[in-house]
């Protein structure tokens, strides 16, 4: 049976942080469902990119996934107070289900409750909410959270959700098949 990944997207989603992950793991035989926490199914990105989701997000919460997938960008602000999205994440950390944070992403983390304890990453920008975070590494894998630094580290973010949703050779296939030498 093939694994799942729900992707939330939020007005002002950073694009490569969505569309690297909603790539990568299709390319990788997960079924990925992208959902819209807005009252409408295209989302415009923060670089003024719209993307239609496939459903909305009361829609897509209605089944589980394997992995919960959040991308960063300047829209996180309304996304840390969306009550859905932060109990689908605690929801998601006590059944151990994988999820998956870049860029001002792990705020949401940080608010859902599940980073005390956990090493982790960010983006630069959230040091004074995350002065904890790890500067030195593009992606953290910590238990079941994955975090990552943003737009810049986005393939090798998604690579890793991959991995964790396959395995490593499924994930150097699809980096390969994408003339990335090496997903790590």
């Amino acid at each position: 049976m093939s694994k799942s990944a729900l992707i939330i997207l939020h007005e002002g989603f950073e694009e490569m942080e969505a569309i690297a992950p909603i790539d990568i793991l299709r390319r990788g035989g997960i079924d990925v469902t992208v959902a819209s926490r807005e009252f409408h199914a295209t989302v415009k990105g923060r670089s003024g990119i719209s993307v239609k989701a496939d459903v909305l997000i009361d829609e897509a919460l209605k089944r589980s996934y394997d992995c919960l997938v959040l991308p960063g960008g300047p829209g996180v602000a309304k996304l840390r107070t969306d009550r859905r999205v932060l109990d689908t994440l605690a929801r998601y950390a006590k059944e151990n289900r994988l999820v998956a944070a870049i860029c001002a992403a792990p705020l949401c983390l940080l608010d859902a409750g599940l980073l005390p304890g956990q090493p982790y990453t960010s983006h630069p920008t959230t040091k004074g909410e995350l002065p904890g975070r790890d500067a030195c590494k593009a992606v953290v894998e910590s238990g079941n959270l994955i975090t990552s630094q943003g737009a810049g580290t986005a393939t090798v973010f998604a690579l890793a959700v991959l991995a964790r949703l396959t395995d490593p050779t499924k994930a150097t296939e699809v980096a390969a098949s994408i003339c990335l030498s090496s997903p790590q």
